[in-house]
């Protein structure tokens, strides 16, 4: 979905009045959506506490605040920044029709809320600017608090209050929110890794009046923006249509990673997966190996050709490989005309033996930041979006940069930044699962970037998903515990329910 400017939101509100969208239709239809897209975010009702400025912000968040309530089964009230009577007249009429919520004088009683407690943040929208002032800093610091504190989390209307639209960047006291909800169309600024640690995981709230014009050079992941992988399997459709994947990973040190990557491959979609592993290191991973997946032992990386695989993952786990095992690699490298997935100990392999320049335009390289590091020194002080943006201008790889906002691209394509994930994934073992997912998207035959857009929100989905009951938190969340979860990730993509 095309990022946009203030300008460019400007216009477009100005484009749904000439087609007689009136300001009353477009905010109810915005705090209406947006209801349904924080119950599907925060599926278990609880408490939500709705942070109010005197704009229209605070009035979407008033509707969505009904839309829970009646739906939902939610319990809501208000903190406002303001009296009532100083509120836009829109945002005063939607308060007080059919009857106000319920208003808190003071801070809420936090011990005594039924959980979840979510705080929404309405405090200002896209035309505030500069550092948060009072009334609003002190409702935005309360927010914090709870949020530190009382297990709060915090949804934000269109962009958390204090972060620049436009260039991401964070004023002091600025509203730190887990998810944000764009209204209409994502805002370009907030899809930067500058305003990431703010904006937490992004959702965009579909309005169609406001739909931003196809093209543009940066791009949010969404199903809603993306085609790929929408269509149902036909029902004649056999293990030889959903594609082969052949991975080589693992090493007797890093026996988890090769599980992992070709659990992956398994959970996303592949119809077979053979996994090459060392000799020394192949009974043991085939022991820990879901019974679906065969384990072979490879003593040389070109064994991963035979049977005509769909897709190659290479490098989970692998470790230093060296004398006739590396220059096997090389010849993989340069031989395999079926897509291929770089990942971990391959990067590494690209890097240490100066062979970038023998990269190929059927490649998907995966590193994070340390990876990239090795791989592009040069590029690696830069902002994100650049030094990606640089990176494949040089190389006719596709690139998918992981981090908190991963990126994905390809020269001459528009630079995606993925709106799903959290903190809880920092955990090693996440980018092997990626790369098994990644090389069943690559096997169904999707084209690199999609691939590489999908898997990313594939499996930062899943983990928003795992993290919805009371059984996994940021701290306990494994990969493992995402393996579960892909099925409902892939069923949200298809039903472009987040």
């Amino acid at each position: 979905m095309g990022a946009v400017t203030t300008a460019e939101m400007r216009a477009l509100e100005a484009r749904a009045a000439a087609n007689g969208w009136s300001e009353a239709r477009l905010l109810t239809l915005a705090g209406q959506r947006l209801g349904h897209a924080l119950a599907a975010f925060f599926p278990t009702p609880g408490t939500l506490i709705g942070y109010l400025g005197k704009g229209h912000n605070a009035g979407d968040a008033i509707v969505a605040m009904r839309v829970l309530e009646r739906d939902y089964g939610w319990h809501t009230a208000a903190r406002a920044a303001h009296p009532v009577q100083d509120w836009a007249p829109l945002t005063r009429a939607q308060w007080q029709d059919p009857a106000p919520p319920s208003l808190l004088e003071n801070a809420p009683d936090w011990g005594a809320l039924r959980r979840p407690l979510v705080l929404l943040d309405g405090l200002l929208g896209l035309g505030a600017s500069g550092a948060l002032r009072e009334p609003l800093a002190a409702l935005a610091g309360e927010m914090a608090y709870l949020r530190q504190h009382a297990g709060a989390r915090v949804a934000a209307v269109d962009l958390p209050s204090g972060v620049d639209p436009d260039t991401g960047a964070c004023c002091a006291g600025a509203v730190t929110a887990d998810v944000t909800f764009m209204i209409g169309a994502a805002k370009r600024g907030l899809l930067t890794a500058t305003a990431a640690p703010a904006t937490g995981a992004l959702a965009v709230v579909p309005l169609e009046p406001l739909s931003p014009p196809p093209g543009g050079d940066l791009e949010l992941i969404s199903p809603l923006a993306m085609g790929a992988g929408k269509a149902p399997r036909p029902f004649d459709f056999h293990k030889g249509m959903a594609g082969r994947v052949h991975l080589l990973a693992g090493s007797a040190a890093y026996t988890g990673a090769a599980v992992l990557a070709a659990s992956g491959a398994l959970r996303g979609g592949a119809g077979l997966i053979v996994l090459y592993a060392p000799p020394a290191a192949a009974p043991v991973i085939a022991a820990k190996c879901p019974c679906e997946i065969i384990v072979r032992a490879c003593a040389n990386p070109l064994e991963m050709l035979e049977d005509a695989p769909d897709a190659l993952v290479i490098g989970p786990g692998l470790g230093a490989v060296a004398g006739a095992f590396a220059a096997g690699m090389v010849e993989l490298l340069d031989r395999a005309p079926m897509p291929a997935v770089l990942d971990a100990d391959a990067l590494n392999f690209l890097a240490r033996h100066g062979l970038l320049d023998r990269l190929r335009d059927t490649q998907v390289l995966t590193p994070h930041p340390g990876e990239f590091r090795r791989l592009a020194p040069d590029l690696a002080d830069l902002p994100r979006e650049t030094a990606a943006r640089l990176f494949v201008a040089r190389h006719p790889v596709t690139l998918l940069l992981k981090g908190c906002r991963s990126l994905v691209t390809r020269h001459g394509d528009p630079l995606w930044c993925n709106a799903t994930g959290s903190p809880a994934m920092a955990t090693g073992g996440q980018g092997d699962l990626l790369a098994g997912v990644l090389g069943a998207q690559l096997a169904a035959g999707l084209p690199a970037v999609a691939a590489a857009a999908t898997a990313a929100w594939l499996c930062g989905r899943a983990a928003e998903l795992a993290l919805t009951g009371r059984a996994a938190s940021e701290q306990s969340l494994t990969p493992s515990d995402l393996l579960t979860r892909l099925g409902g990730a892939f069923n949200d993509w298809r039903e472009a329910r987040r």
